[in-house]
Parts: structure tokens; C-alpha cells; sequence
């Protein structure tokens, strides 16, 4: 054992210490976070405006501030764009995140001095978590590589901006600094299949242990590496153990993963965004992850399926239930107040704390009132393949309304890399698990107000391409799991 990876187990025993008081009190956590907040962010002028001298309960502050989106917020953002201080946050972010919103245009996300710390801790103790637990720590020898987004940074009206990804790299410790991939010249290309192919060079004659990124991007590396040796990814690299993940669940790919690199690796499963760094896999026996209580965020949280009702009541840690999709809300030492960022989870356990991500709250099916989410349509189509040789690169899924002849019905658009013999059989499959999952679907298939799901196959690199067209490909993007128009559907009627 190297003297790197002794200390690397010594400092994850002392970390996991640490962390075990706020595991073990987390209202308490959550109550001490809230006050800090308020206390903190009384004197800008949103505290002002909603009166934060006057709140001393969560009830106080459910009543003066009501549940946003970013639309909502965007007259305080644009103050704080615009180089005001003391506006949402005592006086000026560090940082934003520059995302792109799907109705919204650019949005300008704040990174403070107080909010930025716990971005690198929380990526960090992930990692320290997994040493604690298995014991393996020889991957900090190797060489690590984040497929990530440029860090270089622009600058508004003295505050710097860029993805999330690219501003986490400046913040990357010393001590990682030699190990970590690609170098600082190749991420900062922005051209993403220009990128990747760097990268392959790069990393080609390296030690490579530790790799991470979202699934759908990490897989056009891992495919362009085999393109270029003919060997499986874990032939070319024999120390890589473990695949760090975020963004999108593993599940769909992690076949095709195995496929590529030819045998099994650990993963990690991490739920970061430009908001805030809200939860990290602990455990590779359990299910979800970890809910992070003492990161400068109040969690707050309503029922899905009550969110669009008036005045829906808002839920706090102490009163979550397990296996309801909730929407996430939250409020930060960034400065979002009750912002809800989209996000849908449920809980998997409340014994830590324990989440997954369900989908979002605006891509969902309920073209015809069977509000169909992300995490069921991945279920399902996770159930079929089971036992199968099928394996899928990418999908997304759209209501047909009108169709030529027939019953309405849902699309599935599945990039396939191996095909099922038979794609009805398979489709009724899918269909199947789906009621399971959700009645009111199963209700609609019953009913014949809906006939059972079709699957349209989408050419190799297919979604690709759909990026590409609407300038997403490659970095921190994600193509919906399902939507309920079919701006995607019609990308590919258009090619045929």
C-alpha cells in the first residue's frame, strides 16, 4: 500500500466520523442551516423585502416567501448580473453558472464565497465515502479524468462566469493536480468531438483509475477509445475501478458500459448542479443517495402530484415519507430562496436520509392525463431488457396525439446498439412494466383511449446528431428522458 493511499483511508475514517453527527440529527441540521440562512441574508434587500427580521419559525418563512422558479426570481438575478450588491446575498457572488434554459434563454446561477466550499467538499467526501466503506483506495495512484466543460471564464461587470464543470476545475486540490486528465489545454477546448479526441490521445498511454462524467458523453469516449485500439476499454486501461457518475441515471447504460469495457466497475452516483451539491452515493449495498443536510441548503419539498394545486403544502426533512415523488425546493447560501430548481426525487430511505432522482417536474407524459415520469419509463425499460442481449445507447420517449390510423400512443425513440429479436415483443415488454409502474396509464391502455407503446428505431449516433443541431452536444447536457410535446419526435420525422 502506498503512502498516498494509507492516508487517503485514514482521512475517509475521519471524514465519515464527522459526518455522522449531522447524519444522526438531521432536523436539528436542517433547523441550524434554515436559521443561519435567515440570519445571514436578513440585511440584502430580498430579506428586507420579505421580511426576514420578523421570522423566527419555517412557518414565518413559508408564509413570506412564496415558492419560485428562475423566471420568478430573474428580476433579483438580474440586479446581481448587473453588479449590484447585497441584493440576494451579502455582497457579490464569487462566481455564476452559466446554464441554458429550455424557455428562459441564459440563466445566470450565483456561486458565493460561502456556497462554492461546499460544491469541492461534497465531490471530495463522495469519494472519501467509497474509500470508508470498501477499503480501496489504490485508484488514487492512477490518473483521473472528468469529462467536463471548458474552464475558461468570462467576466460581468467584475464577476466571472461559466458552466459549473469549467469553474469546479479551477478549485480541483493539489493534490489531485498531477493526477488529474485531460490537461488544462485539451479541456479547454470547446468543439466537443474535437475534444474527446484529444482526450483519447491524452489518455491513451496513461494509468487511467478513476473516471467520471454523465454516462452518454463518458460512452462516446469509451466508444471512440475502442474505435481506435480494437480492445475493450478495460483491457486498454487495467487499473480502472471506478466510474464516477451524475446527471442521468447509470442504470440504461451501464450494460452498454460493461459491454465496452469488458468487465464490471464500482460506481459512484453523485447529484450535483449549478444550485448547489445536494447528494452522493454511500453506500454500493444500498439504494439512493445521501442527502446532504449541513451543505448551506434548507430543503423543502412537495408533492408532485400536488405542486400545480394552489397553494400546495411544503414539506420539510422531518415529514418526507418514502417512495413519493416529491419537487425539490430549495434555499441557499448562494441566495435562492425557495427556488425550486425542477428536479423531482423520492426517498429511499429516511434512515439516513437517502434519495433518487425521479425526473423532472416539467418533462413528464400527461398528454392524456397519465403523468408519466422519468424514473418509470427507465424502470421499465430496464425490466425488458433483463435477460436480453438488447442493449440501448440513448432514448427518449413523446405522446403521438394524432396518428394516421389508430389509437393515440406513446413513442419510444431507442437508439439500439444490439436489438431485440423481435421489437413488438419487446415494446409489450416495456408496456407491461409501465403499468405495473403507473395506473393511470394501465387505465388508458385498458380503456383503448391509448393502445400499447411503438418503438421507432433512431440511426447510430442519431441523438448525437439532435444535439448537436440544437448546439448541446457534449459537457454538462442531457437529453430528456421524455417530454410531452414532440419537438425531439419531429427531428427525426424531418430526416426520413
Amino acid at each position: 500500500m502506498s503512502i498516498k493511499s494509507f492516508a487517503a483511508k485514514l482521512f475517509a475514517a475521519y471524514i465519515h466520523q464527522k459526518n455522522q453527527k449531522w447524519i444522526h440529527n438531521p432536523t436539528q441540521t436542517q433547523q441550524q442551516v434554515f436559521n443561519n440562512l435567515i440570519l445571514k441574508a436578513k440585511e440584502t434587500q430580498f430579506g428586507k423585502e420579505h421580511h426576514f427580521s420578523e421570522i423566527s419559525s419555517i412557518q414565518d418563512f413559508q408564509k413570506n416567501v412564496p415558492v419560485r422558479d428562475y423566471e420568478q426570481l430573474r428580476e433579483y438575478v438580474n440586479a446581481v448580473v448587473a453588479g449590484k450588491e447585497n441584493i440576494l446575498w451579502p455582497g457579490k457572488p464569487l462566481y455564476f453558472a452559466k446554464t441554458s434554459g429550455t424557455t428562459s434563454g441564459a440563466k445566470y446561477i450565483p456561486l458565493t464565497a460561502a456556497s462554492m466550499p461546499f460544491h469541492i467538499k461534497a465531490a471530495r467526501n463522495a469519494i472519501l465515502s467509497y474509500i470508508h466503506e470498501t477499503g480501496k483506495a489504490d485508484f488514487v495512484n492512477g490518473k483521473m479524468i472528468f469529462l467536463q466543460g471548458s474552464p475558461i471564464l468570462e467576466e460581468k461587470n467584475g464577476i466571472k462566469l461559466g458552466r459549473l464543470s469549467g469553474i469546479v476545475a479551477h478549485f480541483v486540490p493539489k493534490y489531485l493536480q498531477k493526477n488529474r486528465m485531460p490537461s488544462w489545454e485539451t479541456n479547454c477546448i470547446e468543439d466537443w468531438e474535437t475534444k474527446v479526441n484529444a482526450i483519447v490521445a491524452e489518455t491513451l498511454p496513461e494509468n487511467m483509475s478513476v473516471i467520471s462524467g454523465i454516462p452518454s458523453w463518458v460512452q462516446m469516449y469509451f466508444e471512440k477509445l475502442k474505435e481506435k485500439t480494437n480492445k475493450p476499454v478495460g483491457e486498454i486501461f487495467k487499473n480502472f475501478n471506478l466510474f464516477i457518475y451524475g446527471g442521468v441515471n447509470y442504470e440504461p447504460y451501464r450494460a452498454k458500459f460493461e459491454n465496452l469495457i469488458g468487465r464490471k466497475v464500482d460506481s459512484i452516483e453523485l447529484f450535483p448542479a449549478s444550485e448547489g451539491f445536494f447528494a452522493y452515493q454511500d453506500s454500493q449495498t444500498e439504494k439512493g443517495m445521501l442527502l446532504l443536510l449541513n451543505s448551506g441548503i434548507f430543503y423543502e419539498f412537495i408533492k408532485a402530484d400536488e405542486f400545480f394545486t394552489e397553494s400546495p403544502k411544503r414539506y420539510t426533512i422531518g415529514e418526507v415519507e418514502l417512495n413519493i415523488n416529491y419537487v425539490l425546493i430549495i434555499s441557499t447560501n448562494a441566495g435562492l430562496w425557495a427556488y425550486n430548481i425542477g428536479d423531482t426525487i423520492q426517498f429511499t430511505s429516511l434512515a439516513p436520509y437517502r434519495v433518487v432522482v425521479s425526473g423532472r417536474i416539467k418533462h413528464y407524459i400527461s398528454a392524456f392525463g397519465e403523468h408519466v415520469i422519468g424514473k418509470e419509463v427507465e424502470t421499465a425499460l430496464q425490466e425488458a431488457m433483463q435477460n436480453t442481449t438488447v442493449t440501448v445507447n440513448e432514448f427518449t420517449v413523446a405522446p403521438q396525439i394524432t396518428p394516421m390510423a389508430g389509437l393515440p400512443y406513446h413513442e419510444w425513440l431507442i437508439e439500439f446498439e444490439n436489438e431485440p429479436d423481435n421489437l413488438e415483443e419487446f415494446a409489450l415488454q416495456i408496456d407491461a412494466a409501465l403499468c405495473k409502474q403507473n395506473s393511470y396509464y394501465k387505465d388508458l391502455i385498458t380503456g383503448n383511449v391509448l393502445r400499447s407503446l411503438v418503438i421507432t428505431k433512431v440511426p447510430k449516433n442519431g441523438f448525437q446528431d439532435y444535439m448537436k443541431s440544437i448546439g448541446k452536444l457534449g459537457g454538462q447536457n442531457k437529453l430528456p428522458r421524455l417530454s410531452n410535446d414532440r419537438k425531439i419526435a419531429s427531428f427525426f420525422e424531418n430526416k426520413e
